[in-house]
């Protein structure tokens, strides 16, 4: 049990990936096969695209999250997530990086089960309670399901970010209760694809209906709270009407369910609870009490109470806004393809070897990873990449030199090109030249954009995304690229 905290939520954000696939388009492909799926065609759910993975979308939502926001002062972060690209390379590390947070920042890989995400948060509030500032806690998740499943149409590509520490909090912890039990609703090997799940029923009456209401009425006695007394509660079960007898059987008020979102993005895994937490906040009013719940291999519940500072936090898209920015996708074949579920004759351009250096990718991890280029004193000149060597020829000293970080800065487009003869899971390529203002110019593949983006003086936001992949050694490569601003 976690008493009554001086530390809360000081800053939240989120992302979606902008492509959104009909549900309609699973049930016209799977229909013949599982007639069912019809129960679940309506709305649609978010798809990341091809070079998005749990990590690029980790960091995004920690760039919402950490918007107006000083970077230097975080002691640690903690990545939660079920999908993560790699088991043997820290995960959390790479998101550091892409951040360009102080190397003494601390880090952490939470995975094993869908309340990763929760349980990364409440870790957050216990480290960021031991003291040495603020700590980033994201979660992500990229979950595959086979073809006419229902998790296929349920589950839905997302991530969300806090800062907890104990300045500005925007939502204190009031209680928190977690507990432990191997009941498995679903569960997926290591090596496999995609998960295997038990029947709905027993899921819901057995593990829903009862593990999860038991640890709720513990939050409420230990914090002398009444179930009335919950203005939002977030419990991200898709099931449809199981949120609802929950709230009913801990005493809470029917108006106090929120929203799953499952209409507008689906099923985000270990990222869920977080997601909808963070679009709570983006409309809660202080003194109002919020209870987030997480399941799997057992129950996490926390209490918030939402605090005036709420109301002076910076503009961030937040959910919202990245639910805003949205492409509809009908092509199913395309959403197999880039969810690595069918293969494709990817033909002769995509046979070279991807092989990373891994001594040149450490050398230059700042420049690559967190898009840092150079500045000269001297003359105000930006440069990427960096290097000693000037536009003008000379070379200067090191006291000249200052790392400048493009990531964050507008971007306008110089010159682009539409290429449909180079190698892309999602022709055409579109690339070019971009300037940052402040100064700095690079050669920049475009992502997210179609042809009507490309205009010169179109203007670009930076994005963290896979470059490519060393397929044979099972290597992904990250760097950033420019795509269309709203």
């Amino acid at each position: 049990m976690l008493p009554e905290s001086p530390i809360g939520i000081t800053a939240f954000g989120a992302y979606v990936p902008a492509a959104r696939l009909q549900r309609k388009a699973i049930l016209a492909a799977n229909g013949w096969f599982n007639p069912g799926l019809k129960a679940y065609a309506n709305g649609e759910r978010s798809i990341a695209n091809w070079d998005e993975d749990p990590i690029t979308m980790a960091v995004e939502a920690a760039r919402d999250c950490l918007s107006g926001a000083s970077r230097e002062t975080l002691a640690g972060m903690l990545f939660a997530s079920t999908t993560m690209p790699f088991a043997d390379r820290q995960n959390s590390v790479i998101v550091k990086e892409a951040l360009t947070l102080n190397d003494c920042t601390a880090a952490l890989d939470v995975s094993g089960s869908q309340r990763a995400g929760t349980s990364a948060l409440l870790q957050s509030h216990a480290a960021a309670l031991l003291g040495g500032g603020p700590v980033l806690c994201v979660a992500a998740d990229k979950r595959k399901a086979l073809p006419a499943s229902e998790s296929e149409m349920l589950f839905g590509d997302a991530a969300a970010a806090f800062v907890v520490g104990s300045d500005r909090m925007v939502a204190r912890l009031l209680c928190a209760q977690s507990s432990s039990v191997d009941f498995v609703d679903h569960f997926r090997h290591e090596g496999r694809d995609t998960d295997y799940g038990w029947e709905s029923r027993w899921v819901r009456d057995e593990g829903f209906a009862k593990l999860i209401p038991a640890v709720i009425r513990e939050v409420l006695l230990e914090s002398g709270c009444s179930g009335g007394s919950i203005d939002k509660f977030v419990c991200p079960i898709a099931n449809r009407g199981v949120a609802a007898a929950i709230a009913k059987q801990c005493g809470l008020g029917a108006e106090s369910v929120c929203s799953q979102l499952s209409d507008e993005l689906g099923d985000a895994g270990a990222a869920h609870p977080l997601l909808l937490l963070a679009h709570v906040l983006e409309t809660a009013r202080p003194g109002e009490k919020v209870l987030v719940v997480g399941f799997g291999s057992g129950c996490d519940v926390m209490l918030y109470e939402v605090r005036p500072a709420i109301a002076e936090l910076s503009k961030r898209r937040g959910v919202s806004g990245w639910l805003r920015r949205r492409r509809a996708e009908t092509n199913y074949i395309k959403f197999l393809v880039h969810a690595g579920m069918l293969p494709v004759d990817r033909g002769m351009r995509s046979e070279f070897d991807q092989k990373q250096a891994l001594t040149a990718l450490y050398r230059n991890r700042k420049s690559v990873l967190g898009l840092v280029g150079i500045r000269y004193k001297d003359t105000g000149t930006v440069q990427f990449p960096p290097s000693k060597i000037g536009l003008d020829g000379r070379r200067s000293t090191p006291a000249n030199l200052e790392d400048y970080p493009l990531a964050e800065k507008t971007a306008r487009i110089v010159t682009f090109t539409a290429d449909n003869l180079t190698y892309t899971l999602d022709p055409p390529a579109y690339y070019g030249t971009i300037e940052f203002e402040g100064g700095g110019r690079m050669s920049a593949e475009f992502c997210d954009a179609g042809a009507d983006d490309m205009q010169v003086g179109r203007t670009m936001r930076m994005m963290f995304r896979i470059k490519s992949a060393d397929e044979q050694r099972g290597f992904i490569k990250y760097f950033w690229k420019a795509a269309p601003t709203d």
